[in-house]
This record gives structure tokens, C-alpha cells and sequence, in this order.
């Protein structure tokens, strides 16, 4: 089993397949992005520096409040330029043993704190990330590639977990039941399951711990949190305002590890007999292994896991408000998000009004750079492997039959062109499996009911979209998405007062809202008898 975690951690897609096109649309994308990317290979050999307030920039593990040093380093890079950024602690499974035992004794003192004390520590640390948002936000763009408007939004998301979570901690209510009889009370009460590991992605390096982290020190857990190789400074940032908001020393850990040392790190964390959850956000392939993994001690398990988002647009749609949320839902982050829109199917009576309007949006709104440049809208993907895979589902596409109407193109370093396809088939390869870059496949039908079959026609179900102006059909179309979370009229969904999770083999449990607690909670039944009433 541990083979194949290591295995299944390594194993990325990669192909060096181009796309072939006509000279009539090589022509069309030459001049499309000669506006959106005019100073590109500056960009890739200009030199930028990440300058943020230096207690911020940790390059330590944090395990029982102190900030520990491992035998190696491992470098962060911009994904941009390929600079490096710093050189953190590579912390294996000796450090991650340190962690689990540290957060196992400080439970036994935090889930004895009130809630109110939980409620008052969090929020500080919230208030402590609004304080400091714009450091937060560098580090992101430059760790992640995100550009600077998208971090501070991620700053501002990240944090309102705390906040809810905040307050959610006073609101872990219990039940008196009423008893068959008349000697006996009957209480249920809400109780924290113990030690959490939280293992993150590195497309969103704040928000998908604090959503995971608000909710279990809420509950009165601990956590090891283990962030992403390519992430690790934003989850270290976080330690640092962990320890000056005054969370005690052993209730929030953070072990950072390369790629190499991650699949031994991530097996301390879910076969450890210690840890009583486990807490995942990353592929439906990684999860089935931290499952099994977990299996042997029976661990809980939260796994947020692979999207296939379907963004279905009807005749009787506001063809501008869907074009709107098609831009906003596909390129944010340049495509690499969970939840981003990945087959997009458009009825045939607006197929070809909403492919000009959609084009003309991408002209006018996306210019790829550095996310450090205010103009930016599209960073750079995460590595050079993330380019590859999106180059070849373009690829694939070309062949069987799909025209390139915008981008197709990998540029230089793990930039690639934001790209729309057209006259794409269901037997394609970027409909069939998660794409996580700048590709918007656009594939035609005709009736509701077709519609749905191939939107369903998936082992994943995250989130699912769709514009429609008819009532009867968006009640219809809500109920039939076999998705966890659908957005009508709209492309952007998450909040933190709402629920985050998915269906099928998207994943396990639910984060955010007032459900997102019970994910770290036990309910204990207490009969209380003898009594004299």
C-alpha cells in the first residue's frame, strides 16, 4: 500500500503532443494574443522579488509551538519564472510523529476549553489574516502563480472560515430527547473526535486549510496539517498567526515536505493510531489510498476529491449572463480549481450566438503575466506537467475533429494559452476526464434530456452549473444534477456560510456551513436513570 501512495503521488500526466491548426486560425490566434500577452518573455526573465513582512516568510516546520529545522531543505518556486522563492525544512515522517504526539497531548487540555474561549482564539487569528492580507496575498501569487486580485480574494475566503467557524463553536448544540420512560433523561451530546491530519492542494494554499483547521479547533481538535510541496509558504504564514493570535502551543502543527518525502509523511498521518481523522482535499486516485490507509484503524474520513464541473447553457438563457459566468467559472485561477466548469455544453439554438460573444469575452478580459502585475487575469499554471496535460487534451481534441477558435498553444515555462474549442464530441478526452487548466470545450445539443445524460455520464459529481430563465426547468435541472453543489445563473458559488462537497466519487462529507463541524464531531448518547420523578 505504501508503494502504491508513493506511486500514485508521483505519477503525473505528461505528454509533448501539440496541437495542429489550420493557417487561418493560426493567423486569428496570433493576433489574439498578440493582446493578450504583448510582453510575455519579458515577463518569464524579468526578476521579481517577494517582499513581504518577515515573520510572515517561514521556512520551518511548526510542531508543538516551536519552529523546527529538518536534516534537508526543499526549494519553492514561482511557477511564473522558475525562481526560487526559499528553501523550507523538508520534514519526513520522524517530524510527522513529533506532530501527531504533540497535538495528541495538547488535546487532552483543548477540548476541555469552552467554547467561548475556542470562539474568542479564532477569531483573533481571523481578524490577525485581515491585518496582514496583503503579505498573505504575495505570498500566494508567487507560490501558487495566482494573480494578486484572485489571492487577496482567497485572503478574504480563507478567513471567513475562521470567522464562521468562530462562531459556529458556540452554536455545537446537543439534544435532550424525550424518554419511553419515566426514570430516564435521554442526552446526546457533540464531543471532538481528536487529533485531525489535514493534507491540502496547492491550488487554494490558505483557504483549504482554514476551512478544514476552523472547523476542528471549533469542535475542540487538534491538527497536523501537511501542505503541498509546491505550497508550503502560505500554510507556515499561517502557523506564524496562529502563535501571535495565542491558539496553544501543539493545537495547530505544520509539516512541510518535498515531493519525495511526502508519501512516508502522509502515512504517519493516516495510519497512526493517535490520529483519530483524516481530513483530504486532492485527486479521487490519492484519496482511494488515504482511504485505505485509514482502514486499518477505522479513522474518520472528510475527502473533498476530483470535479468534473458540467456549465450547461439553455435557449431560454441570458446568453450575456452566461458567457459572464462561463469566464469567470472557467479561467479563474487559470483553470485550476476543483470546481471549475470542464465540459461545457450549449443548446443548439444559442450554440453559435454564445461561441462569438464567448470569444469576444476572452479577447477583451484575459491577458496572461505575472500574478504580481496588476493587469494580469491569467497566471502561469503550476508546473510544466499541468501545461503538458492540458496540451494534450487539445491534442486529442484537434484529432478527432475539434476547431481551435482561441489559444491552443503552451507558451514558455508552464504558461499556456486560455483556449476555446468548438464542434467537440463526448468522446473527446478533455470531456471525459478533469482537465485543471485554461481549456473551455464547447460541445452542442439539443433537448433537456440529452443535456443531462451526458452531464451525468461521470464517476465524479462536485459541482455542476447552468443557465436557464425557465422556472420549470431550473426545478427539473437542480434536482437531476447528480452533482453535490450546483450554481444557477451563476459561476461562482463558494461561500463560507454554505456547504463545499461533492457525490459520487467526488468524496466523502461536507465542509463550510453549519454542517462542516459535524465533520470532526462524535455524538455521545447518555442515559441517565434512576431518577425519581
Amino acid at each position: 500500500m505504501f508503494h502504491l501512495l508513493c506511486l500514485l503521488l508521483f505519477l503525473l500526466p505528461s505528454s509533448n503532443m501539440y496541437p495542429g491548426v489550420s493557417a487561418v486560425c493560426a493567423f486569428r490566434t496570433r493576433c489574439f494574443f498578440r493582446r493578450l500577452l504583448p510582453d510575455l518573455p519579458a515577463v518569464m526573465h524579468r526578476h521579481y522579488t517577494l517582499d513581504v513582512a518577515a515573520p510572515l516568510l517561514r521556512t520551518q516546520g511548526y510542531v508543538d509551538g516551536r519552529w523546527i529545522s529538518a536534516a534537508s531543505v526543499f526549494p519553492v518556486l514561482d511557477p511564473a519564472t522558475g525562481q526560487e522563492l526559499a528553501r523550507v525544512s523538508d520534514c519526513g515522517p520522524g517530524e510527522a510523529k513529533q506532530a501527531v504526539d504533540a497535538a495528541y497531548k495538547a488535546f487532552q487540555s483543548w477540548k476541555g476549553t469552552t467554547a467561548k474561549e475556542r470562539s474568542l482564539l479564532l477569531r483573533k487569528w481571523h481578524d490577525l489574516m485581515m491585518l496582514h492580507k496583503e503579505d498573505l496575498a504575495k505570498l500566494i501569487t508567487f507560490e501558487c502563480g495566482k494573480t494578486m486580485r484572485e489571492s487577496i480574494g482567497e485572503v478574504m475566503y480563507s478567513s471567513s472560515f475562521l470567522e464562521w467557524f468562530s462562531e459556529e463553536a458556540r452554536r455545537m448544540y446537543g439534544d435532550i430527547v424525550p424518554s419511553p420512560f419515566k426514570d430516564r433523561k435521554i442526552l446526546q451530546l457533540k464531543q471532538p473526535v481528536g487529533v485531525a491530519s489535514i493534507i491540502t492542494p496547492w491550488n487554494f494554499p490558505s483557504a483549504m486549510i482554514t476551512r478544514k483547521v476552523g472547523a476542528a479547533l471549533a469542535a475542540g481538535c487538534t491538527v497536523v496539517v501537511k501542505p503541498a510541496e509546491d505550497t508550503p509558504l502560505s500554510a507556515l504564514a499561517l502557523a506564524e498567526l496562529a502563535e501571535q493570535a495565542g491558539i496553544p502551543a501543539g493545537v495547530f502543527n505544520v509539516v512541510p515536505s518535498s515531493r519525495e518525502k511526502t508519501p512516508s509523511v502522509g502515512h504517519v498521518l493516516c495510519t497512526d493510531p493517535l490520529v483519530a481523522k483524516i481530513s483530504f482535499t486532492g485527486s479521487t486516485a490519492t484519496g482511494k489510498v488515504l482511504l485505505k490507509l485509514a482502514a486499518d484503524t477505522v479513522k474518520r474520513a472528510s475527502m473533498e476529491l476530483g470535479g468534473h464541473a458540467p456549465f450547461i447553457v439553455f435557449d431560454s438563457a441570458d446568453v450575456d449572463k452566461a458567457v459572464a459566468g462561463a469566464i469567470a467559472s472557467k479561467f479563474r485561477n487559470s483553470g485550476q480549481t476543483c470546481v471549475c466548469a470542464n465540459r461545457f455544453f450549449v443548446q443548439s439554438g444559442i450554440y453559435d450566438l454564445f461561441l462569438e460573444k464567448l470569444g469576444q469575452a476572452m479577447d477583451s478580459e484575459l491577458r496572461l503575466g505575472h500574478g504580481s502585475d496588476p493587469e494580469t487575469t491569467q497566471g502561469p499554471l503550476i508546473n510544466v506537467r499541468a501545461a503538458e496535460k492540458v496540451v494534450n487534451q487539445v491534442s486529442d481534441a484537434v484529432s478527432l475533429g475539434a476547431k481551435v477558435l482561441r489559444g491552443g498553444k503552451r507558451l514558455e515555462g508552464s504558461f499556456m494559452e486560455p483556449t476555446l474549442l468548438a464542434d467537440v464530441t463526448t468522446d473527446m478526452l478533455c470531456t471525459r476526464e478533469e482537465t485543471f487548466g485554461p481549456l473551455l470545450p464547447v460541445v452542442r445539443f439539443n433537448t433537456e434530456e440529452e443535456a443531462l445524460a451526458i452531464a451525468n455520464a461521470s464517476n465524479v459529481g462536485l459541482a455542476g452549473y447552468f443557465y436557464s430563465q425557465d422556472v420549470s426547468q431550473i426545478w427539473r435541472v437542480a434536482e437531476a444534477l447528480e452533482v453535490g453543489m450546483v450554481g444557477i445563473n451563476e459561476g461562482i458559488i463558494s461561500t463560507s456560510e454554505a456547504l463545499f462537497g461533492g457525490v459520487k466519487q467526488s468524496g466523502l462529507g461536507r465542509e463550510g456551513s453549519n454542517h462542516g463541524i459535524n465533520e470532526y464531531v462524535e455524538v455521545k448518547y447518555m442515559c441517565f436513570g434512576g431518577l425519581k420523578l
